[in-house]
């Protein structure tokens, strides 16, 4: 009998032995079904951006990082290098979104079903959201090691960057394959998931960094005849709760509170709700680019502009964009930054107020201001305003002159309820040049583009440089006053900022990448 307990006893500790971990699933027991493949393409949309593509925009023109010991504040003036934590993060956190679908398309065709269309589907949506990190990473850094297949960490210490021009190669190709695999649109339980317009859309995005206008121009137009996509009725709604999964919205990364939330109301709100970042605001020369009711600059002597009331008659996405002097905040106050103003939100009041005296307004809900840190707002990537731009930049570039150049410019300048600028007219190729550029600032503002844009036009070495302004007000004493930020001097080094450096912890890991020029 105690020789068979003992017997017994020992068969139980090896089996206690053979445990699976309870924080994974393994392999052998993954990839057998439908679910499965669905469940890990989920898990994919995790590493797609959020808040932090806003923060693109503060190292432009049209922004500001606000707290100057923050480690975006260092890329405004210049003073950072290859250890930088910022330029690391949006680095690692990109690989590990092509790492991510990458394991997905070598593993999904384990799956046994006969439903090969769900799995081509699946597969198409990797696709996209793998070339979606391609697209920002050639963006940012220039030639970057192209992966497609899940790699050991020896291997990973031997890639090599791959030049631009084949990450581009390798995009077009990815989406144009993915397109056909994804359908228009999906029931409401699957709203959210990449569509075919999402590929295009991001097709004409990628062809259009890369300077292929002919590409660009074809891809977008094919989002347009695709009937699908219109530009939403209100573009003061358009970031709302009830503007989600509206028809101008191609890609963005949804959100769930308490489940899935962001914290966009936290970092951007001003400091009077609930003690709100301000954490990236808008700069004088972004409030100076919208024109006037009348469609004309607010430098031309005939445009009607006041400077003492500087807000009234202006194109409305100024307000719908920025918090302005007078504004109705989510707490029901009224914001107030002027230096004078006894308010939290007074320049100078705390480190954390705006210092420019504007906030962003884009995505800041009343729904969200009971709990700013637990947002579901979605944030959106994509939307059919920008393919209607990329189509008329791109015949402009190519110049294609004709009707269609202008129907997509003046859709965006008066195609809503709440924004009805005058048409262009227009057929001058520098000066369309120029009003599809002022329109994308304008139109795009806070949605992650100006940095991109700014670097692909080189124009960025002349309109970062210099001091940050921000509101201009009248003073005790009956003059004008316009606000200048403490301190800052942005910098951009023709020499070497239109790339950042590749990370300095990446090439102590592998001698094999070399660094960008000037770092």
């Amino acid at each position: 009998m105690a020789t068979l307990l003992s017997v017994t006893l020992s068969s139980c500790d090896r089996d206690l032995l053979e445990t699976f971990p309870n924080d994974r699933l393994s392999e052998s027991l993954f990839w057998h079904n439908e679910n499965d493949a669905k469940l890990a393409a989920n898990a994919l949309y995790a590493d797609l951006d959020g808040v932090n593509i806003i923060s693109w925009d503060a190292l432009t023109d049209i922004a500001h990082t606000n707290q100057n010991f923050d480690v975006q504040a260092y890329i405004e003036l210049g003073s950072y290098d290859a250890t930088s934590s910022k330029i690391y993060t949006e680095w690692a956190n990109a690989y590990k979104g092509i790492r991510a679908t990458s394991y997905f398309l070598a593993n999904v065709d384990k799956v046994t079903t006969a439903n090969t269309a769900l799995i081509n589907q699946l597969k198409g949506e990797a696709k996209v959201l793998r070339a979606y990190q391609y697209i920002k990473l050639a963006g940012l850094f220039g030639d970057v090691p192209l992966i497609t297949t899940p790699l050991s960490i020896e291997e990973g210490r031997s890639l090599t960057r791959t030049p631009v021009s084949q990450i581009w190669d390798f995009v077009d190709q990815e989406l144009s394959e993915a397109a056909p695999l994804l359908p228009l649109t999906y029931a409401a339980a699957d709203k959210g998931r990449v569509t075919r317009g999402a590929a295009l859309g991001l097709l004409a995005r990628a062809n259009l960094w890369a300077g292929r206008y002919q590409k660009a121009a074809n891809a977008a137009d094919q989002v347009i005849k695709l009937g699908v996509y219109g530009l939403y009725e209100s573009y003061e709604k358009l970031f709302s709760y009830a503007a989600e999964n509206n028809r101008e919205v191609l890609l963005d990364n949804q959100f769930i509170k308490d489940t899935y939330p962001n914290t966009v109301f936290q970092t951007l709100a001003p400091y009077s709700q609930k003690n709100g970042g301000s954490s990236y605001v808008p700069t004088k020369v972004l409030a100076d680019l919208y024109e006037t009711s009348t469609g004309k600059r607010i430098t031309d002597s005939q445009s009607g502009y006041n400077p003492t009331q500087p807000y009234v008659n202006r194109d409305n996405r100024l307000k719908y964009s920025l918090y302005l002097e007078g504004d109705i905040l989510p707490s029901g106050a009224v914001f107030k930054p002027q230096p004078t103003s006894g308010t939290s939100d007074a320049i100078g009041s705390t480190y954390i107020a705006s210092t420019t005296g504007f906030n962003i307004k884009k995505y800041i809900n009343t729904e969200d201001y009971a709990n700013p840190a637990n947002s579901g707002i979605n944030i959106i990537l994509l939307r059919y305003a920008e393919v209607l731009l990329t189509y008329a930049e791109a015949k402009i570039e190519l110049n294609q002159l004709d009707a269609e150049v202008l129907t997509a410019i003046n859709t965006v300048r008066n195609g809503r309820g709440d924004v009805k600028q005058p048409s262009i007219t227009s057929t001058s190729q520098a000066e369309l040049r120029e009003i599809v550029r002022r329109e994308r600032a304008v139109e795009l503002a806070f949605e992650g583009q100006r940095l991109f844009d700014i670097r692909r036009w080189k124009i960025a070495d002349k309109v970062v440089p210099g001091p940050v302004y921000g509101i201009t007000y009248v003073s005790a004493n009956g003059s004008l006053t316009t606000v200048q930020v403490v301190a800052v001097n942005k910098v951009f080094d023709v020499n070497r900022h239109y790339l950042w450096p590749i990370p300095q912890k990446e090439i102590d890991l592998n001698n094999s990448l070399v660094q960008n020029p000037g770092w």
